[in-house]
């Protein structure tokens, strides 16, 4: 598997974590003090974006990596979970690491 399909995942899981996050502190905002709820509109709608990212970048790679369902399923769940994604990001890098071709050691040519 090549590293560039698990730092899209990286990058993506970073992302869309952040923004739920962001998400979640517009909700309080918009509902508990009754303001904000232009800006929540727009995060609520990137955040949907990039989830969509989020899951096609996941499940690429979960493809690649050959999880059975019920994996896949977890990891594509924790993106809407707030600070899940954070941390099965980090054991999904952990365990993916192994599997990942370094781009240094292509054969050389003659």
């Amino acid at each position: 598997m090549k590293k560039s399909v698990l730092t899209r995942y990286r990058v993506m899981a970073y992302v869309t974590a952040v923004m739920l996050l962001v998400l979640c502190t517009c909700m309080i905002f918009k509902y508990g003090f009754g303001m904000g709820k232009d800006l929540t509109f727009v995060v609520s709608q990137a955040h949907g974006l990039l989830y969509m990212i989020y899951l096609v970048v996941a499940f690429d790679l979960g493809q690649k990596a050959r999880w059975p369902f019920g994996k896949l399923l977890w990891i594509l769940v924790s993106g809407t979970i707030p600070t899940a994604a954070f941390f099965v990001e980090r054991k999904i890098a952990a365990e993916v690491a192994p599997l990942v071709e370094d781009g240094d050691t292509a054969p050389a040519k003659a």
